[in-house]
């Protein structure tokens, strides 16, 4: 049996099911991509949802496997660090990485969508299928029924059937009903706030009204907002605030309210927020939450990834560059076993989980980190050490850069060392300014960990 002969099904044209079905046709099998919405191609985009996304070392390691990496560079505007707005403060710059070639990228996920479905295009053996609402899938057979437009349901079904129909996977849940009988575990945990998406404006004839190169952070403790840049001078502004209390979306329900608010919280942003009134009542508050399940295969005919198999929140920008390596590991995995699925889908079902589950606990991590800790006087005396050893060793990464830079290394090995180190460097700072430590001996000290 050919390759070609191989039919997968992939549901869910998003960026990680886009990806795959790229990486697939690449390797000589065919795939029907279906979607549920219209193709965004021909629509006006609409505000509200998107979070910018950051694009890192391991999202663009997996685009290079499809030739992609370079067309998507010219999309991207780099951001080197965190600009920190404290209340009453001047700007503060935090480097990401010590080293000048380590950064990451502001890129918006529709523009990133077009590209990847542009590339899909030009493969005969690759075929979309836009406006298919999947109304049921068979995970022991690899079917799945869709409903058009116009009402008629189309039954597919192919060699393999994988799932990246996102956070509300409806493959998932096909495989949660038969969770007795797969052990199938699931969890589900919102955080008790929400985001809202603003926007910054390009400024008076064009150009940016702050500093393009960074990801802003306004942090406020218990709530915060970011901000970042996009290729036409705006920045996609993102408002991270619980529900309830005085900061709270619910008690923030008028004008008058929001405007008194944002002058005695955001005073340095609210001159750049140009049309806030608009985009705060008009844009929807969306959830925040982290989604863990295992095992993401069934019978060997059915797969889950991307966010179907494990949704995080977006604070260590590692929602993408996690699903795009699911792609990439996947598909050594399937190099790795040939056109034996079920080995395929068992093997990467449990190997993979580990490191979905660390990044996804790390980026809740990074949710109370840039909240409040940024402002904290021995989390910054510790970034001055992480940057001084970065500066001066090539081989010392901190955990930010662990996670980030160093793609050949799993997250669940990266947040093991990463957490080791930090609770070191912390306590090296604690009593000590970062002049008085010696570098070398503080570097022989994590190595030692």
């Amino acid at each position: 049996m050919s390759k070609k002969e191989h039919k997968v099904i992939i549901i869910g044209a998003g960026l990680c099911g886009t990806l795959l079905g790229i990486r697939l046709v690449q390797k000589g099998y065919s795939v029907e991509l279906y979607e549920k919405r219209t193709d965004l191609r021909l629509t006006t985009e609409e505000g509200g949802r998107s979070i910018n996304l950051a694009l890192s070392h391991r999202g663009l390691m997996a685009l290079e496997t499809a030739g992609m990496k370079e067309e998507v560079f010219k999309h991207c505007i780099p951001m080197r660090g965190r600009m920190i707005h404290s209340l009453g403060q001047a700007p503060r710059f935090s480097s990401y990485s010590g080293r000048d070639d380590e950064y990451i990228n502001s890129v918006s996920r529709s523009g990133l969508n077009r590209l990847l479905l542009e590339k899909a295009d030009t493969y005969d053996d690759l075929q979309i299928f836009f406006e298919h609402s999947c109304t049921s899938v068979d995970i022991e057979n690899a079917t799945a029924t869709f409903q058009r437009p116009d009402g008629a349901l189309v039954k597919v079904e192919g060699s393999v059937l994988i799932g990246t129909d996102g956070a509300g996977s409806v493959v998932r849940r096909a495989m949660m009903s038969r969770s007795s009988r797969l052990l199938f575990n699931f969890s589900q945990h919102f955080l008790r706030s929400g985001y809202k998406e603003l926007t910054i404006p390009p400024a008076p004839g064009g150009g940016y009204r702050i500093d393009k190169n960074a990801l802003h952070i306004w942090p406020r403790g218990a709530f915060m907002t970011i901000a970042l840049p996009n290729l036409d001078g705006s920045f996609t502004v993102t408002m991270f605030h619980p529900y309830e209390g005085e900061a709270g979306f619910n008690t923030l329900d008028t004008s008058a309210k929001v405007k008194s608010f944002f002058e005695q919280h955001y005073p340095s942003l609210l001159p750049h927020l140009i049309g806030l009134e608009e985009d705060y009542f008009d844009n929807p508050v969306g959830t925040l939450g982290t989604i863990k399940c295992s095992p993401w295969q069934a019978y060997g005919k059915t797969l889950i990834m991307g966010d179907a198999a494990h949704a995080i929140v977006p604070f260590y920008g590692q929602g993408m560059n996690a699903a795009f390596e699911d792609v990439r590991i996947f598909m050594e995995t399937l190099e790795r076993y040939g056109e034996d699925w079920p080995a395929t889908f068992t093997a990467f079902s449990e190997e993979r989980p580990v490191n979905s589950d660390a990044i996804a606990d790390l980026a809740i991590d990074n949710f109370h980190e840039m909240q409040d800790k940024v402002d904290d006087e021995d989390f910054i005396k510790k970034r001055r050490l992480e940057m001084a050893l970065e500066d001066h060793f090539p081989d010392y990464y901190s955990k930010y850069s662990l996670v980030t830079f160093k793609p050949e290394l799993s997250y669940a090995e990266a947040m093991v060392k990463g957490r080791r180190q930090d609770e070191f460097l912390l306590n090296l700072v604690a009593d000590k300014e970062v002049e008085e430590l010696d570098l070398e001996e503080v570097l022989r000290g994590v190595q030692g960990l």
